[in-house]
């Protein structure tokens, strides 16, 4: 294990290759679960946006209007995503997840969590102590401004 050091850079090298790989295990898991990540991703967003429209998604996820709109439309093709009328202006639309969107989501959640939870089962006591305890501020590292 390197040596802790308190420079921030050598912090980012030593992390970025770990957070890199779970990150992408992480989607794969998705894929398992018959779903794209982008697909995993706006589902999720939708889930925590009832009502989110599809300019917001495509701003928020730096994709052109267009392009999110075809996600969009194959999500509502599968049955997972249905659009409803905008509370505050009536030439909008917004988007909601169905009860088929919210139980693939919610397979998406137990293939990652379980794949996650069958390789921290074989680690040590003490490192799982220190993930837990890393939690936190890797969280707050989404949260701090660019």
């Amino acid at each position: 294990m390197p040596a802790l050091s308190n420079d921030p850079s050598a912090l980012a090298e030593s992390l970025r290759p770990a957070l890199l790989r779970v990150s992408r295990r992480l989607r794969q898991e998705a894929q398992k679960a018959g779903v794209s990540a982008l697909d995993a991703l706006l589902l999720n967003q939708i889930s925590r946006n009832p009502g989110v429209g599809v300019c917001d998604l495509a701003d928020g996820e730096q994709l052109s209007r267009p392009t999110m709109s075809g996600h969009i439309k194959r999500l509502e093709a599968a049955g997972w995503v249905v659009r409803a009328d905008h509370a505050q202006d009536g030439r909008r639309s917004g988007l909601a997840i169905t009860p088929a969107g919210q139980a693939r989501l919610e397979a998406i959640r137990q293939h990652r969590n379980d794949w996650l939870a069958a390789r921290l089962a074989k680690l040590p006591e003490e490192a799982r102590q220190q993930l837990q305890a890393a939690s936190g501020p890797l969280l707050q590292l989404l949260s701090l401004e660019a």
